[in-house]
């Protein structure tokens, strides 16, 4: 059976491959939109949308033991979605980038 388009040229199909993201990038984005798909990073991701805190002050605040909450903030943190600073002894969490709650506050907006 021979692929047929029924509204797509063989140019624009030429132009649609150029620009698609190469394999590696896809797996990139998949992966990066992956962490938004966990309902405990996201909470996470909310409280420090509004202030930089400690896995202590997390674990206390959402009701999450601090394994859990470490481990949700390995995989943000591996993303480069969080970074920490060390205050002492303490790790204190914040996001690297404000676009974060930015594309969160637009999908709730989207979503009604």
């Amino acid at each position: 059976m021979q692929n047929r388009f029924l509204l797509l040229t063989e140019r624009n199909k030429q132009e649609l491959l150029s620009l698609l993201p190469h394999d590696k990038d896809i797996s990139k984005l998949a992966d990066y939109f992956q962490n938004f798909s966990d309902s405990t990073r996201i909470k996470i991701l909310t409280c420090l949308s509004m202030m930089n805190m400690c896995v202590n002050d997390l674990s206390s605040l959402l009701g999450i033991n601090q394994t859990t909450i470490s481990h949700q903030l390995k995989q943000l943190k591996d993303q480069n979605i969080v970074s920490y600073k060390r205050d002492g002894k303490i790790l204190v969490y914040y996001l690297t980038n404000n676009n974060v709650n930015d594309m969160m506050m637009y999908a709730i907006n989207e979503l009604g």
